[in-house]
């Protein structure tokens, strides 16, 4: 559902209202929400859904998913960790999965970024590269 242009800009305003040196506010969102539930705005649902969104892709900015075809080693684990908040930040949180259908290596997924080292994704390259 694609909202309108002043409920966008309306969910933007409120969302960087949210953002305090770079971090989310989460007393700030929920304030906002049941300020903007109260008061019904014109388009407030619009409203509301966009900021949600953007709420959302926040999040999993800061949270990655690391997924294994093994169940990993607690060092490893903590040097995956390491290098995620290198690159990113501090408040980087973690998700660990055993996938077996990965075969081997594993996949990390922070936001819209993928890094696929995995031995199903190299067979799926390698079947389209023959095809």
């Amino acid at each position: 559902m694609k909202g309108s242009k002043d409920a966008l800009r309306h969910a933007r305003a409120l969302f960087q209202t949210c953002v305090k040196d770079g971090k989310l506010d989460h007393d700030r969102v929920k304030s906002i929400v049941k300020r903007v539930g109260e008061e019904k705005p014109r388009g407030y649902l619009a409203i509301l859904t966009a900021f949600q969104r953007l709420i959302r892709l926040e999040l999993e900015k800061r949270h990655a998913v690391i997924e294994s075809a093994v169940e990993l080693t607690q060092d490893l684990k903590d040097d995956v960790l390491k290098n995620l908040k290198a690159r990113y930040s501090d408040d980087v949180t973690s998700e660990f999965k055993v996938v077996p259908d990965l075969l081997g290596g594993m996949r990390v997924r922070v936001g819209s970024d993928i890094w696929d080292g995995s031995v199903k994704a190299r067979l799926d390259r390698l079947s389209q590269a023959i095809a």
